[in-house]
C-alpha cells in the first residue's frame, strides 16, 4: 500500500509531507533524489462524463415521455436511473458555472451571463481561483480532462486572438488533447 491509497477516496487529496531538500552544490551529486513525477489515478478509478444540455425542457426527452430522442438517457430510464435533481439557473453561463465548480453561481461572481457583467457582488463573471472547476480538481488526481461544446465562461472582454487564455476552456483545467475527462 502506497502513501496515498488510503485517502484517494478524498477528493482533492489530503497534503502530504515530503522531505525538502533546501540546499545542493556541487559537493552533493550522489545525494539521493527522487523527483515528482504525475499523479496516477488511484486503481479502478471511473470514467467520468458530464453531459450539460441547453435549453432542455424537464419533459423533452423521450426518458420522460418527450418528442427527443435520447436513447442512451432512455436506456438508463428503463433500468431505473433518472437524473432529476440537478437545479439550474434560467441562463446558460450561471447553470455551466455551477456544475464546473460544485457552487453556487453566486459564490462564484456568475450571477448572469458574462455579457451581464456588472461591479456588484456576485455578478462580476469571474470565478476566483480559490474555486477549482472539476476538471482541475481531476487533474490533481491524475486524469486527463477536455471540455467540448459551448463554453459562455470567457468575460467578452477577455476573447480577443491575444488573450488572455486563463478562462478559456484550457485554462479552466481543460487538456482538449486528450479527449475525455478519463482517468489517463
Amino acid at each position: 500500500m502506497t502513501e496515498f491509497d488510503a485517502g484517494r477516496h478524498i477528493l482533492p487529496r489530503p497534503d502530504v509531507r515530503r522531505p525538502l531538500t533546501s540546499a545542493m552544490d556541487v559537493h552533493d551529486q550522489e545525494t539521493a533524489f527522487t523527483p515528482i513525477g504525475p499523479v496516477p489515478p488511484p486503481e479502478g478509478a471511473p470514467n467520468v462524463v458530464i453531459v450539460l444540455v441547453d435549453d432542455l425542457g424537464f419533459g423533452t426527452s423521450s426518458a420522460f415521455g418527450g418528442p427527443c430522442e435520447m436513447p442512451a438517457a432512455q436506456r438508463l430510464a428503463d433500468n431505473g436511473l433518472r437524473y432529476t435533481r440537478f437545479h439550474v439557473t434560467a441562463l446558460c453561463s450561471p447553470t455551466r458555472q455551477a456544475l464546473l465548480t460544485g457552487r453556487n453561481h453566486h459564490s462564484v461572481g456568475m450571477g448572469g451571463t458574462t455579457e451581464m457583467t456588472t461591479a456588484a457582488p456576485g455578478y462580476n463573471g469571474f470565478r476566483p481561483r480559490s474555486a477549482a472547476t472539476m476538471a482541475q480538481i481531476l487533474q490533481g488526481n491524475g486524469y486527463s480532462t477536455a471540455a467540448f461544446g459551448k463554453w459562455h465562461q470567457t468575460p467578452p472582454r477577455e476573447i480577443s486572438p491575444v488573450g488572455p487564455f486563463d478562462r478559456w476552456p484550457t485554462g479552466r483545467g481543460s487538456t482538449p488533447s486528450t479527449g475525455s475527462w478519463a482517468p489517463k
